[in-house]
């Protein structure tokens, strides 16, 4: 990682955590598929609550998982073993906390939070039956990615996919089993989805726990190194919670434009809900890039290396925005492509083709930022990345709630999305290449802030 040309290396490492988003990507739209099955009320509780999901899932593999992996990283880049072994039991211990507040919060405010978002009758129904299954095993969530994220901080980037490549090969056929039923198995309806999906986590959980106790793997978990030392645990929260805010506000984001869109109706929130999916699958795309960003940053700057691991996060970001950018800009073109795929209901399917159309060509910017703050979390500098996702939050929600008080159209709703990634690309991108990282922001001065040393 300090010695190997950046591109190739980037691409090799990033090349099993694509498999693992393909792989969890398309089991969550064939889940999305099966329950759509079930009716345009199941679709539309899914999208109420998927926002939810996702909050927990960014926030558990991209906040806290990211900082994980970087304490590790630079631990690794500064040969001390022991502490990234410590740092290690430190991420679990606060991956379990955090697990529970979410299964008791979402048992407790569920019900309040989704009609606060627009669902009522049959499809808020829906949204609790599957919220309380899934959030049932918030802590298998929490575990699973907080163990990925381990192994990922040593450089091992093909465990974690191998795992979960096996791991969605079982949940494609056990997820419409638990949904439709099968022989003796009763069908469970929308919650079956949410229980296999608990029971992808569990088995994942279990595979990583034995790689990390065997002699296999680089880093082990042994007794040893559980230490509760406030040093070992602030440093993996205060990168972890400084990327919970910013995970926070992209699903504030979506959370917020699904709650006025449910002033059109259900088949509305169900268009959205669908469309807005993709950009969710954006997520995990990008995580692919990122994950090994945060391992090379951390690992480089662990190392005094400034300059490559500026290198490595523009490449990244590149080949980032390239990537989001062209599924953006395809989405645009042949929207019913994607939403056909889900449902046939004309009102669905015409709100998720004006969302496609107006925000899919920005998607780029999405990416670059979601890119650029991968690599600040190998910094452990997230400052800049999370005031760009608040900035969006507030351009997002502000625009969309100004529209709706001027007698507004969904489309102006939507068009505020746009501007709001616009914004979060553009801030990620200046800061970073202004100094961010090194100092007070100022005009590009990538070469200069390449040659000053360390960071610490």
């Amino acid at each position: 990682m300090l010695e190997a040309p950046l591109a190739p290396l980037l691409l090799r490492m990033a090349a099993p955590n694509v498999l693992i988003m393909v792989a969890q990507a398309s089991a969550g739209l064939i889940e999305t598929w099966f329950i759509g099955r079930l009716g345009t009320d199941a679709l539309a509780g899914m999208a109420l609550v998927f926002p939810i999901v996702m909050l927990m899932q960014m926030t558990s593999a991209g906040a806290m998982g990211g900082a994980i992996a970087s304490a590790i990283a630079r631990a690794l880049g500064r040969r001390d073993l022991a502490q990234a072994q410590s740092l290690a039991w430190a991420g679990l211990v606060i991956a379990i906390a955090f697990g529970f507040l979410f299964t008791v919060g979402l048992w407790w405010g569920g019900a309040a939070l989704y009609r606060s978002m627009g669902g009522e009758g049959a499809s808020l129904e829906a949204a609790l039956a599957y919220s309380h299954t899934v959030f049932a095993g918030a802590v298998l969530v929490w575990l699973f990615n907080a163990l990925s994220a381990v192994v990922r901080g040593t450089g091992n980037m093909a465990l974690p996919a191998k795992i979960t490549t096996a791991g969605t090969v079982l949940l494609v056929p056990l997820s419409p089993v638990l949904i439709f039923g099968w022989g003796p198995i009763p069908g469970l309806g929308i919650a079956g989805g949410a229980l296999a999906l608990v029971l992808y986590y569990l088995g994942g959980t279990l595979a990583l726990c034995a790689y990390l106790r065997s002699r296999h793997s680089l880093l082990r978990l042994s007794r040893q190194g559980l230490q509760w030392r406030g040093a070992l645990f602030g440093s993996i929260l205060r990168v972890g919670l400084a990327g919970a805010v910013s995970t926070l506000a992209t699903n504030l984001t979506i959370g917020i434009a699904t709650g006025l869109v449910g002033h059109f109706g259900p088949a509305a929130i169900a268009g959205y809900g669908t469309a807005s999916r993709l950009e969710y699958i954006l997520v995990p795309l990008v995580f692919g890039l990122g994950a090994p960003l945060v391992t090379l940053v951390g690992t480089c700057l662990g190392a005094g290396d400034r300059a490559r691991a500026l290198r490595a996060t523009w490449i990244g970001a590149a080949v980032a925005f390239a990537l989001t950018e062209g599924i953006g800009v395809t989405a645009a073109l042949f929207p019913h492509a994607w939403l056909g795929l889900f449902g046939s209901d004309p009102a669905m399917l015409e709100a998720g083709a004006q969302y496609l159309r107006i925000v899919g060509p920005v998607y780029g910017f999405f990416g670059l930022g979601l890119a650029l703050y991968f690599a600040s979390q190998g910094a452990g500098r997230l400052a800049w990345p999370v005031g760009g996702n608040v900035a969006r939050l507030m351009v997002a929600g502000i625009g969309g709630w100004w529209a709706m008080e001027s007698g507004g159209t969904l489309i102006q709703v939507f068009m505020a999305q746009a501007v709001a990634l616009v914004v979060y690309g553009s801030m990620n991108a200046m800061a970073i290449a202004g100094g961010a990282w090194f100092g007070r922001v100022g005009w590009p001065k990538l070469h200069m802030a390449a040659k000053t040393g360390s960071s610490g």
